[in-house]
């Protein structure tokens, strides 16, 4: 799985990064080590969604 950066980081490392697979992963650019949260699809899409507005 590929892991994707936010096109809005502008190249820094002030973002999250995400791996889209049949789970979401999400993990901090700046703290890879830390591991990272893995949530459903479903809720990936509400959060983003709830984001948008």
């Amino acid at each position: 799985m590929v892991w994707r950066k936010s096109s809005y980081s502008g190249g820094q490392s002030n973002c999250v990064e995400v791996r889209l697979a049949r789970a979401v992963a999400v993990r901090d650019t700046k703290a890879r080590e830390h591991g990272h949260l893995t949530v459903s699809r479903a809720a990936w899409v509400a959060a983003v969604s709830a984001l948008r507005g």
